[in-house]
């Protein structure tokens, strides 16, 4: 069974008085581990496509699957808990909460999940200890650097260990150094766990990293190349 299938979607917004299509009959079929790209120029449609994988955004036809489960059709708060126990997810802007601590962060989403508090404090302090944050546990976002939180946001994605991760620009406010190190963390977090990562970017780093890269150009899919075959 794959980790994720799109069939057909189709996306459209309103910009003034201009439809402009931001999925134009895309469908994808993603294997559980893989380690994918979606790459295109601004406008492209690789975070919309993102976000309706992640049940961030609904698609106006087309059906979305997300570990056999169809999700597109989902009410909100199934949506919600979908989001909840089944997806990781690294912003471009970390969105952590500013007041908690590098581990309280870690600690949320476990926590609105239920799991007991010993089990989630043992468990963040190991997933930061991962990320290469050990001893940066009771900092807080404004005491750490943008590669700093940036890792804590992926702490926080993969903590419950999600079978799927997505993730939007995640080295857009990073330099070079950090970048390649965030795609190191990924590519051993995919391959140590076995989570699925789909990355939305337009760098290149992230591109040469992935294992597959789908480049998107006008709401479409214009080519899909195996990287690891070349």
């Amino acid at each position: 069974m794959s980790a994720v299938r799109c069939v057909d979607l189709c996306k459209t917004y309103r910009q003034g008085d201009q439809d402009i299509k931001a999925l134009d009959h895309v469908s994808i079929e993603i294997d559980k581990g893989g380690f994918v790209c979606l790459s295109a120029p601004s406008g492209g449609g690789k975070t919309t496509l993102l976000n309706a994988i992640g049940g961030l955004d609904i698609p106006d036809s087309g059906e979305v699957y997300v570990d056999g489960q169809r999700i597109d059709n989902l009410s909100k708060g199934d949506l919600a808990d979908l989001r909840l126990r089944q997806i990781g997810f690294v912003f471009q802007a970390y969105n952590l909460i500013p007041v908690l601590t590098a581990q309280e962060n870690v600690e949320f989403v476990m926590q609105v999940q239920g799991v007991a508090t010993s089990e989630r404090n043992e468990k963040a302090k190991e997933i930061l200890k991962e990320v290469g944050l050990e001893g940066l546990e009771n900092r807080r976002p404004a005491e750490m650097s943008g590669g700093q939180q940036q890792r804590v946001a992926v702490a926080r994605a993969v903590a419950s260990r999600p079978a799927l991760i997505l993730a939007d620009e995640p080295t857009a406010n990073l330099d070079s150094k950090t970048s390649d190190g965030l795609m190191e963390l990924f590519t051993e977090l995919n391959e140590n766990h076995s989570s699925t990562f789909i990355i939305a970017s337009h760098d290149q780093r992230v591109m040469n990293y992935a294992k597959r890269l789908v480049r998107m150009l006008d709401g479409r899919i214009v080519e899909d190349i195996d990287q690891r075959a070349a």
